[in-house]
């Protein structure tokens, strides 16, 4: 089974390696989101995260819903940026998820700056976030986002509004990046300051797709060997501040819970540095300037 945190003040304690629904993004069947659903369960994983953008995954996690919502903290996304669309397209997920509420509401992809001004202007997508939540729509409010610049936006999103928890990249080779971990460190203090839970994403990233074959559902290149996923699932783990959304194909999903669940102790930094030089590791955001 995978340890259990608590999950900052939302009262949940979250496994901490969450369900990453964009797993079902590119053309998941029922069926194979139902025996997903059975891998979960093996791990005792508690925590799912969807989106809209993540193609039929809202639909395809509906269904379990009926059965089985009081077993997961359930949470998702919205990536409109006005009042108007974000508000119809909550309504929208919770018909899809056949659910009458969700426990977290994310605003999606929250990098860059003309998005920010009009979601967190009149009439912006937080406005609708806000009342979804005075609806009973959502219990928490959340924001999200992906690339080297995202820690700067969130500690300016901290400081416009009191979000329930955020979501960035952190792997090794990230972190290794003075600037990147500088401004990640900066969030987690903010965040540990005011009991904010933190999402980590990209943990088991090898590099870009480039002219290697794609023959996952990632965006980028995974680690593929249950040694190097060991590895990579272990560092982040061990820092015991933040969750670890789990990659976004189900084929990789058992090695990465089977990673966390065996965890013991953390990988020292030139262990990772040894698996950085021995996989080509490289940025999958490009060179951070």
């Amino acid at each position: 089974m995978i340890e259990k945190r608590p999950f900052g003040r939302t009262g949940h304690d979250s496994t901490v390696t969450l369900f990453g629904g964009a797993a079902f993004m590119n053309g998941a069947t029922q069926a194979q989101a139902d025996a997903t659903l059975e891998v979960l369960l093996k791990y005792g994983v508690n925590h799912i995260d969807t989106a809209p953008r993540y193609g039929d995954s809202e639909l395809r996690i509906g269904p379990w819903m009926r059965e089985h919502r009081q077993q997961f903290f359930l949470a998702t996304k919205t990536g409109e940026r006005d009042y108007r669309s974000a508000r119809d397209g909550i309504r929208r997920s919770l018909d899809r998820l056949q659910v009458d509420h969700v426990d977290l509401l994310q605003l999606h992809s929250m990098a860059h700056p003309d998005d920010w001004d009009q979601v967190f202007g009149a009439q912006g997508a937080l406005e609708a976030v806000v009342e979804a939540r005075e609806e009973g729509l959502t219990r928490f409010i959340g924001i999200t986002g992906h690339s080297w610049t995202i820690a700067a936006m969130h500690r300016r999103s901290l400081e416009r509004f009191d979000f329930d928890s955020v979501l960035m990249p952190l792997n090794f080779l990230m972190y290794e990046n003075e600037r990147y971990r500088r401004g990640f460190e900066e969030v987690i203090a903010i965040c540990r300051q005011r009991n904010v839970a933190v999402q980590t994403i990209k943990s088991i990233a090898r590099g870009p797709w480039g002219a290697a074959p794609k023959n996952r559902d990632t965006w980028y290149q995974p680690f593929e060997e249950q040694q190097d996923i060991d590895r990579a699932i272990h560092w982040v783990m061990g820092r015991g501040d933040v969750f670890i959304n789990a990659a976004g194909d189900m084929d990789l999903l058992p090695k990465v819970l089977d990673a966390a669940s065996r965890y013991t102790q953390r990988p020292d930094d030139a262990a990772m540095r040894e698996l950085v030089a021995a996989r080509n590791v490289s940025p999958i955001f490009g060179i951070p300037t």
